[in-house]
């Protein structure tokens, strides 16, 4: 859980995706997250995180409808959701926290 603790707490943007392999939802949005991590560049992290092989995370943070997409900065939540979104969508909601 410490190696969470730090990859959140970065002064940039963090665009946490959990997923699995098997949903098919989580991997419609691979592609997306693809965009969105060209699009943003070095002013934001995009970081998927595989539900399957982080249980205790996932619990942790109460995950269960998939995907679920969280922005942290600073080790805080900023935004939370589950379902799909577009690529346009998900930027926007990163550059509020660039």
């Amino acid at each position: 859980m410490s190696k969470f603790g730090d990859l959140v707490d970065a002064n940039i943007p963090v665009l946490l995706d959990f997923f699995t392999e098997w949903n098919e939802q989580s991997t419609a949005m691979h592609p997306v997250l693809r965009d969105v991590a060209a699009a943003l560049g070095d002013k934001a992290k995009v970081i998927k995180i595989d539900v399957d092989k982080n249980k205790e995370l996932s619990e942790a943070l109460r995950v269960k409808g998939l995907p679920t997409l969280m922005i942290y900065k600073d080790g805080e939540m900023k935004w939370r959701q589950s379902g799909e979104q577009d690529a346009n969508t998900l930027i926007s909601l990163v550059q509020q926290y660039v």
